[in-house]
């Protein structure tokens, strides 16, 4: 397959990503467009890997991965945390988030 293909593919998805970001209120879809911003990237880091036959490619996505665990770890217990005492993760209640 052609490596436009791919970069293409990353490229719809990088930007349906930043669509929901900047569109949405949610925070889950929030947090679901931005892992999807990272698996676009991650996309394009195995595309040349394997196009250029090299191995840093692929090493990067592991690293992005175990970041984007970590992120989904830490966004995910701030979410029940500010559930608990606002009832609604809607962002735009979220802006003084004072005591």
């Amino acid at each position: 397959m052609p490596l436009s293909y791919f970069l293409g593919l990353s490229a719809i998805m990088f930007t349906i990503g930043v669509l929901g970001v900047i569109l949405r209120r949610n925070a889950l879809v929030i947090f679901m467009s931005l892992e999807l911003m990272f698996n676009a990237a991650n996309l394009v880091f195995v595309t040349y890997a394997s196009y250029y036959q090299v191995l840093t490619g692929q090493i990067f996505v592991f690293f992005i991965m175990a970041v984007a665990a970590a992120e989904v770890a830490v966004g995910l217990a701030l979410m029940v945390a500010i559930f608990r005492t606002k009832h609604s993760i809607d962002i735009d209640q979220m802006s003084s988030l004072k005591g």
